[in-house]
């Protein structure tokens, strides 16, 4: 005899709000990776992946200026990514446990 697994709501919910912040830092992480690797920022992808990573940075852009430009988008935009991940992270946290 098996047994049906069934999951919560909440479990759910979890997995979800895991997964955008997941996504949100990607977005990050990839943009980060195009600035530095040198991309073509006249490229439709890349004005795409900007148009999205710059809302989601939220107000790390400009908070460190090292001097670099490459270091400064390294910083800010991966100190973006790893907010995501703690909060979205913190965030489903707290569902699964209420």
């Amino acid at each position: 005899m098996s047994r049906l697994r069934t999951t919560s709501g909440r479990g759910t919910a979890s997995r979800v709000i895991s997964g955008i912040g997941a996504v949100f830092a990607l977005i990050e992480v990839l943009y980060i990776l195009m600035i530095v690797l040198g991309a073509n920022t006249g490229n439709a992808f890349f004005r795409f992946v900007a148009s999205l990573a710059e809302p989601l940075a939220l107000f790390f852009p400009g908070l460190f200026q090292t001097g670099n430009y490459n270091v400064d988008v390294l910083l800010n935009y991966g100190l973006a990514a790893v907010f995501w991940l703690v909060v979205t992270g913190l965030l489903a946290r707290a569902v699964s446990r209420y």
